[in-house]
């Protein structure tokens, strides 16, 4: 049985390897009043954030002026808390901005083309679980055939390196690319090398297929768009020819875990006026968020292709969080970035459990601390330098954070049980820190009121909208879930804080994190994994709470916030992978959103239909359930690629003879090592002696 090679012709586009320095390209002119919008909305953002933050910093430096002059320990306390306060305040800032957009939502005028571009959409797969994948697959290629035929195509562009997810994919993906409709084919590539990771992943389909296409879609293995937000973007990018890349805003769905959910209805309820808040002072710099995006291929080729940073990972080699970097890169070559907050049908899944963000977070840090190397690059504009000074301060602020609580413990501490010496200057009176109760009480509410603002006005932004608030299960199952929401995360943040501040000192002695698969649905974990995985947040919290109850009972309650995620985190931790507790909440409308309603998105809809049809039982294993399938064998065979000529691959060698000496399959399997397992996979001779050993045949010399 043959097969055919289950991709097109190749379509070569040149993809130079941009530089860290680089002269900026000047961008097309924006009309008078479009610069004049630009201008003030970032004009407001700073005036709003500076004057949150210079109150609370006066506020603070108010309560501990008390005894005439600060001492250098409180000053060092004022400069963290000040960072702290003004991160926050920041954000707190795109909120107040963004909430009359969310509310109003104002339309803006496109240019946009009758025919879409031709756009090809890419999914990167990485050791992902394949069912998913080819349910929303079927599911926009059969909108997209129908509606825009001939105009969009699906290339599977797979860096899979386990053996039995390489064949489990194939297995299901063979069927998916025979099932296509001709008018939205389905391709698929596997490399043989992950090298550069994602962004080389995509960079390999741009250099090889990249100029029979005006634009890429790029999709993450979780995600899934409506047929209309796509042929909406590829309208827009066909009809704007100075539109470099326009990004979605993925809203979280499929959540079914306590902590998934908890992610989805934040996202759903804030998210909206975040993004609003975004795109008001974004304008034409906005950032990518590596998926759920559209990009022109030819601008992406000339501008995007990162650098291979000097030196070792982790602050040199390859770049791992590339969507900002080439953010940057495009608009230094000139071309708009831009958000589509008014596109809705792009979606996304969270993942399931506490366990699954700090092993991301574990990534997505690395790759965010490597962006200083490009802070200082020439060429670059203001407002890409403060995407990726945002980067870095999403998790440097976990630093920040967790040197305040000590500093302000310290403090405590030195105020509570050290005398005070009076005759360590000349003067009447002694110095030693003292505080202004009466200003901290209120300073402390203050604050609070700051860090909730989002939230609050994300819950407004609903309750203003007697429809959208009955699609979250109306205002007492909304107002309570927001509540919820809150407790929870207020739980969980100093869990994030400590593992943040944790992953920081990991990457600073240069431990690299390499590139671990996420999971997407199963948050399951065990309580005995969750208390050893959690156990000096355990055991911090409790010595923190143990010394400020020592030093003051009111201290005591004021750190509680901190001291009760962490002395609790064990137990969220657990408790966060749960689906049963996910839904049951469901059930009586806690935390649910408006894709959950009856009915739900006709997107969401369509691949859960199909889902059961993809899980439908498949081969388990890797090469004897390879070469038991002569349908699957055909194709695996036609999509490898030509063996490197006169190369040398000690697992090759190794796998051939462990092969040659074998009785029986089974034999042979049990002593191939997972390296080996791959290069029989890899190799033709060696899966024809696989084959030959699995009828019962001596494998062929």
């Amino acid at each position: 049985m043959t097969a055919e090679r289950a991709l097109p012709p190749e379509s070569p586009l040149a993809m130079p390897r941009a530089r860290v320095h680089a002269p900026r390209r000047r961008a097309r002119p924006m009309r008078l009043d479009r610069r004049i919008e630009h201008y003030l909305s970032r004009f407001a953002l700073a005036a709003v954030t500076v004057l949150v933050t210079g109150f609370g910093v006066r506020e603070m430096y108010e309560v501990m002026n008390v005894g005439g002059g600060l001492t250098v320990l409180q000053w060092v306390f004022l400069v963290l808390f000040a960072i702290s306060f003004g991160w926050v305040g920041f954000a707190a800032a795109q909120s107040v901005l963004g909430f009359p957009g969310a509310v109003l939502k104002p339309r803006r005028q496109h240019r946009v083309a009758e025919a879409p571009a031709r756009t090809a959409i890419l999914i990167p797969v990485y050791n992902e679980e394949p069912t998913r994948i080819a349910a929303a697959v079927e599911a926009m290629a059969g909108d997209l055939a129908e509606a825009a035929p001939g105009r969009f195509a699906v290339f599977l562009l797979s860096d899979t390196n386990r053996p039995e997810a390489w064949i489990e994919e194939e297995a299901v993906f063979s069927r998916l690319i025979a099932s296509a409709p001709g008018s939205c084919p389905v391709h698929y590539r596997r490399r043989t090398t992950n090298h550069e990771r994602k962004a080389g992943n995509i960079a390999d389909w741009v250099e090889r297929w990249g100029a029979a296409w005006e634009a890429m879609l790029v999709l993450d293995a979780d995600s899934i768009m409506g047929a209309d937000t796509i042929l909406q973007l590829a309208r827009r990018m066909e009809g704007d020819p100075g539109l470099g890349l326009l990004q979605t805003i993925p809203r979280i769905v499929r959540a079914k875990t306590l902590f998934g959910r908890l992610q989805q209805f934040a996202n759903r309820c804030y998210g909206p006026v975040f993004a609003a808040g975004l795109a008001f002072w974004h304008g034409r710099e906005a950032n990518y968020w590596g998926h759920n995006a559209i990009l022109r291929t030819r601008a992406f080729a000339e501008a995007a292709k990162l650098p291979v940073l000097s030196g070792k990972p982790p602050f040199g080699g390859p770049v791992m969080s590339h969507d900002f970097i080439e953010a940057a890169l495009m608009r230094r070559a000139g071309w708009r970035v831009e958000l589509a907050t008014d596109l809705t049908t792009s979606f996304e899944e969270a993942p399931p459990a506490l366990s699954d963000v700090i092993v991301r977070d574990r990534r997505w840090c690395q790759g965010n601390l490597q962006h200083a190397r490009f802070l200082p690059a020439r060429g670059l504009t203001l407002v890409s330098r403060m995407h990726l000074a945002m980067g870095i301060m999403s998790y440097a602020s976990a630093l920040f954070w967790l040197a305040l609580i000590v500093t302000g413990l310290v403090l405590a501490v030195q105020a509570g049980l050290t005398e005070p010496d009076y005759f360590a200057e000349p003067g009447l009176f002694p110095t030693w820190p003292v505080f202004d109760a009466e200003r901290a009480i209120r300073l402390f509410v203050i604050a609070m009121l700051v860090v909730v603002t989002p939230k609050l006005l994300g819950w407004l932004s609903v309750m203003l909208r007697p429809k959208r608030l009955m699609e979250y299960g109306g205002p007492l199952a909304f107002t309570l879930s927001v509540l919820i929401e809150a407790l929870l995360s207020a739980l969980y943040a100093p869990v994030m804080m400590l593992a943040q501040a944790n992953i920081i000192l990991d990457i600073v002695l240069g431990r690299d994190a390499g590139w671990r698969p996420q999971r997407r649905e199963d948050g399951a974990i065990a309580f005995a994994g969750a208390l050893r995985a959690h156990a000096w947040h355990f055991i911090f919290g409790l010595v923190l709470a143990a010394v400020t109850a020592l030093i003051n009972i009111g201290l005591f309650f004021w750190t509680l916030p901190v001291t009760a995620g962490l002395v609790l985190a064990p137990l969220l931790s657990w408790t966060s992978g749960m689906r049963s507790i996910g839904l049951a909440l469901r059930r009586v409308a806690i935390l649910r959103t408006p894709e959950e309603r009856k009915g739900g998105e006709p997107a969401i809809a369509a691949m859960e239909a199909r889902l059961a049809h993809w899980r439908e039982p498949r081969p388990a294993g890797d090469i004897e359930a390879l070469v038991a399938d002569e349908a699957l064998l055909a194709f695996h065979l036609a999509q490898l690629p030509p063996l490197p000529a006169g190369g040398f691959d000690e697992a090759e060698v190794l796998a051939g003879e462990k092969l040659k000496r074998s009785t029986s399959l089974a034999a042979a399997t049990g002593w191939l090592t997972p390296a080996e397992r791959m290069a029989v996979l890899k190799s033709p001779a060696l899966l024809k002696r696989a084959k030959a050993l699995a009828g019962g045949k001596q494998a062929p010399g």
